[in-house]
């Protein structure tokens, strides 16, 4: 019986991808192998000695140890691209809005509800009308620093509201470029895709190199009135920066999706609630991606999505699945190896990968491993965990 432990209300659609047999799922489970968490800020004491993995239903996973999970061997899933189509979609309404004064005619229109005569009221829309008047957005430019789930998505609809697209993304995946419109045009460095852009989205993740990038020097690029949306993360704005940008008219506007008592009271520094991926839909594919993950994990341990260990797939065979995780240092492989020899168990099948400090290995071997000789695995220096899995539970 495989326990998952979930914090937050997760979508119904997701929790039913754990099937009724081999699976207890639930905010009451105790001593969970597994945990599945959205925001709930994960701690070291919500990891007891048995979880072997944790999901998260988004995409960020600042709210999770990942560095301690990566000691304890424990693997940390997300879900990227899950919840693109939503941030997509706010992404847009906030360049719609900042072209166009729709806000500041809401704000108008409301203070009109005394005027009791329809001609008078039309008198007074057409005599102020022009206080609210916009541009629109085909011919215009908007430049996309990342080019990933979200950014790609971003320059496809850009393009078909027929305005020009730089990217910018120094680390653009292979499957990335793919996805990628041909019309975007890449740029080489971020001061020059600024220069030529009159909207620049923000579509990268909160890495240490990352933080506080868009920073004085980097808006000082900007042409005078142009707009900066940010629905990746606060962090990488130095919103003092921001401010001072607002104040003197290079940006006409700043967009974002995280309130900030920096901007707070900045007429055209417009902020949401965290609404990017706050659609019933984002939230079921989130779910949906991440029990999957986690029920390939526990069941076979194959890795997919994972922010701390390599993508590993090895497809079930007769035998018996031990998965190792080891430290990324020579040598390894020869002792685990040595170890099974040693125990006369031959080896069916296996995969090792690595990533950064972490190494995992899934061994199919013809002989159920016993206590012992998991033990023996464990006790060899560098190795973080092992563990025996059953698919018989799926």
């Amino acid at each position: 019986m495989y326990r998952v432990k979930t914090f937050n209300k997760i979508a119904p659609k997701g929790l039913a991808r754990f099937p009724d047999h081999g699976f207890e799922v639930g905010a009451g489970v105790d001593d969970p192998h597994a945990v599945l968490l959205r925001s709930h800020r994960l701690t070291e004491g919500d990891l007891p000695g048995h979880v072997a993995a944790v999901a998260r239903a988004g995409v960020g996973v600042n709210n999770v140890p990942v560095e301690f999970c990566s000691r304890r061997g424990i693997v940390v899933f997300n879900t990227p691209g899950a919840n693109a189509n939503s941030v997509k979609e706010l992404v847009l309404a906030a360049l719609l809005l900042t072209s166009r004064d729709v806000l500041g005619g809401f704000d108008y229109v409301r203070t009109l509800t005394t005027v009791t005569d329809d001609e008078e009221l039309h008198r007074l829309v057409e005599q102020e009308k022009s206080r609210f008047k916009g541009h629109e957005v085909a011919g215009r430019t908007l430049g996309i620093v990342g080019l990933g789930a979200v950014g790609s998505r971003v320059a496809r609809a850009a393009l078909n509201l027929g305005m020009d697209v730089l990217g910018y993304d120094p680390a653009l995946s292979v499957d990335a470029a793919w996805r990628l419109p041909s019309d975007v045009k890449r740029m080489e460095n971020l001061p020059t895709l600024f220069a030529r852009s009159h909207y620049v989205s923000l579509h990268i993740p909160a890495i240490a190199q990352n933080v506080g990038l868009v920073n004085e020097d980097l808006l000082a690029n900007l042409q005078p009135r142009s707009v900066l949306l940010n629905f990746a993360r606060q962090e990488i704005v130095d919103e003092a920066a921001v401010k001072t940008a607002l104040g003197g008219g290079r940006l006409a506007a700043y967009f974002a999706d995280f309130p900030s008592t920096v901007l707070a009271g900045e007429p055209n520094a417009h902020t949401t609630p965290h609404l990017g991926a706050s659609t019933a839909e984002a939230e079921e594919n989130c779910a949906v991606m991440a029990a999957d993950q986690l029920r390939q994990f526990l069941l076979y341990g194959n890795v997919e999505n994972s922010v701390n260990f390599p993508n590993v797939a090895l497809d079930p065979a007769d035998g018996y699945r031990v998965g190792v995780t080891n430290a990324n240092v020579a040598g390894m492989l020869g002792q685990i190896m040595s170890t099974l020899a040693d125990a006369r168990i031959n080896v069916i099948d296996m995969i090792n990968k690595s990533r950064d400090r972490v190494a995992y290995n899934l061994i199919d071997l013809d002989t159920p491993p016993d206590d012992e000789l998991m033990a023996q695995i464990s006790a060899i220096d560098e190795v973080l965990s092992v563990r025996l899995f059953d698919p018989l539970t799926d």
